[in-house]
């Protein structure tokens, strides 16, 4: 998980705060901020913030819409255009962990839009490039799943099978932002190559 959940499984930024500890010989609480979270069974890229004044700076910017995320994804099926944008209102189910996309607002909805671009066809099923506009609760998987194509291992939102680590294959594929103190353009991308999702795929 990013954080602490009711698992008590080590979280990353469990994980980051212990490395900073010991990497630093900090003594009493290490302070350090999630910026963005990426849902347990994806992979890729996340940012943390060492200190208040990067995380407020980072915070604006995600605010602002200056930072841009790119994600990778392999769905179960073909979208129906090489490229698009899907545009729709996200609603949680009460008392579930599930979300449930619209294509007209309803009471209580969030807009969640996003590009995607196929980049490669694999049989029947797709690697994507996905660029997300809106920050909501699973709205990669929700949204792609809504126009049949759900994201393979992404048992909650499609019908599709588990992998064998229970992973999906969606990857926060890279980070572009301005450097909260330096003032440079910065790019993270993940070290996660689309083959090694389409790998999963063949264990």
């Amino acid at each position: 998980p990013s954080q602490d959940d009711i698992t008590q499984d080590l979280s990353v930024i469990g994980w980051a705060k212990n490395y900073l500890k010991v990497r630093y010989e900090k003594r009493g609480n290490v302070y350090l901020a999630l910026l963005h979270r990426i849902d347990r069974p994806v992979s890729g890229v996340i940012m943390l913030a060492k200190t208040s004044k990067a995380a407020a700076r980072l915070s604006k910017q995600f605010q602002e819409g200056k930072i841009k995320k790119e994600y990778i994804a392999v769905t179960e099926r073909i979208p129906p255009s090489p490229s698009g944008r899907l545009i729709h209102y996200l609603k949680k189910i009460p008392g579930r962990n599930i979300m449930r996309a619209y294509l007209k607002e309803i009471p209580h909805s969030q807009e969640a839009i996003l590009d995607y671009e196929v980049w490669k066809l694999i049989g029947k099923r797709a690697l994507l490039k996905i660029i997300p506009h809106t920050g909501r609760q699973h709205q990669i998987r929700v949204q792609l799943a809504s126009i049949g194509c759900p994201i393979c291992g992404d048992v909650k939102y499609g019908k599709t099978n588990f992998l064998p680590d229970l992973s999906i294959l969606l990857c926060c594929y890279r980070l572009t932002f301005e450097h909260p103190i330096l003032k440079m353009d910065m790019c993270i991308q993940s070290q996660v190559q689309y083959n090694c999702l389409l790998n999963k795929l063949k264990q």
